[in-house]
């Protein structure tokens, strides 16, 4: 469980001059959703990048992002355990499915039973259970979908980035996967950051909205 506060202070933004976002403060507390919108290249994206901590050239970011007590604007994508789930589900076509929820486990777990039972158990809890040995190549789009987010909560991290994963599913399949990852994420308490262009995903989220505005940058 987290349990944590993600925090955003004073967040500038700018690509060749111009600026995306501009003194940006934003708090999002365990078990909210936090939902970013606006145009395609207004900077949503770029955002999320900057609190994961992969932002780079050509981009100019400044202020902090906190998790927690911890300040993790200086620290590495790997330790500021911050997960991301993105349109493409990014599984690993050479690994099976259980290879793919292995790979993101915690070193701390040891042995082959205790990983195999984290396993298992994350597999029960998407209503994939026996699926450990499939090939992801196998799996429907929802499957696949579940299963990215399994592989992302198995790495317990302390704050999760949505970045429009629900925008290549049809309507029906957007839904179940859209409560699937909303449900699980919030009940570990975990903040969460949602980039989408899709008033349905923000009102299911249930929380805050900001929205970009059309030629301007986003401020806090």
């Amino acid at each position: 469980m987290s349990g944590e506060t993600l925090s955003l202070e004073r967040v500038r933004i700018v690509l060749a001059g111009r600026t995306l976002v501009d003194g940006l403060d934003l708090a999002i507390g365990p078990r909210e959703c936090v939902t970013l919108m606006g145009p395609s290249g207004c900077g949503k994206s770029t955002l999320l990048a900057f609190v994961a901590g992969s932002i780079g050239s050509p981009f100019v970011a400044e202020g902090r992002v906190r998790v927690g007590d911890d300040d993790v604007t200086a620290w590495p994508p790997e330790r500021r355990r911050i997960g991301i789930l993105f349109q493409d589900d990014l599984l690993f076509p050479h690994l099976t499915v259980g290879g793919n929820l292995a790979f993101a486990l915690h070193e701390r777990v040891r042995g082959r039973r205790e990983r195999r039972a984290r396993i298992d158990a994350a597999l029960a809890e998407a209503d994939l259970a026996g699926f450990a040995d499939r090939d992801p190549s196998t799996l429907s789009g929802g499957q696949r979908a579940r299963v990215a987010l399994m592989r992302t909560l198995l790495a317990e991290p302390r704050a999760l980035l949505l970045d429009e994963p629900f925008n290549k599913l049809d309507a029906q399949l957007r839904d179940e996967v859209r409560r699937f990852v909303f449900d699980h994420a919030l009940e570990r308490a975990i903040p969460i950051l949602l980039v989408t262009h899709d008033e349905a995903d923000a009102r299911a989220a249930g929380g805050p909205v900001l929205r970009f505005g059309s030629g301007g940058p986003l401020r806090g």
